[in-house]
């Protein structure tokens, strides 16, 4: 059963340990540490657990850690923008994970924060992601063609993107 843990540091020596796998970090950004270590992990977390309400969770699969998913809710004039982030454990690859966790994050994300749409940049070879993303409801607004220097490659990046269902009546309400 696929669910949702706060991060906790308990959890970080796992959650490096997960994050720094070669097919984890080449679909991140390089402002991630690579390594990832578990330094690095309880850096990041001590951030995450002071956040109210929580953009980013532990992905759980029959008790264990199996990847992490989460928000940042963008600013000044996108600020009815999130960018979506996520990855699965390499071991828990093919079981439908990212799916389940996409689903459940974006409902949390329209419930708790004051958002118009979710942003996903995928990388052109990240295709299992595009995947998850258009199983979710999420259509390919653009692809930003050359945009992306990753691993000294040049590569295109593929806009995806949901909008809140519910904002256009959220703001009827309030005129």
């Amino acid at each position: 059963m696929m669910g949702f843990k706060p991060h906790s540091i308990d959890f970080a020596k796992e959650f490096a340990e997960m994050k720094n796998v070669p097919e984890i970090l080449d679909n991140g950004y390089d402002k991630t540490p690579n390594p990832y270590t578990e330094k690095d992990a309880i850096e990041f977390i001590k951030k995450e657990i002071e956040k109210k309400p929580a953009e980013r969770f532990l992905i759980y699969w029959n008790n264990e850690v199996a990847g992490e998913i989460g928000i940042t809710v963008k600013d000044d004039v996108f600020r009815l923008n999130a960018e979506i982030g996520y990855f699965i454990s390499k071991k828990f690859w093919g079981k439908g994970l990212a799916t389940q966790a996409v689903k459940k994050m974006t409902a949390y994300t329209f419930e708790h924060f004051d958002v118009i749409r979710i942003v996903a940049g995928v990388f052109e070879f990240n295709k299992s992601s595009m995947k998850v993303l258009e199983k979710n409801g999420y259509y390919l607004e653009s692809v930003r063609k050359k945009a992306v220097l990753k691993n000294g490659k040049i590569i295109d990046d593929y806009i995806w993107v949901k909008l809140n269902p519910n904002y256009a009546l959220k703001l009827r309400n309030e005129v």
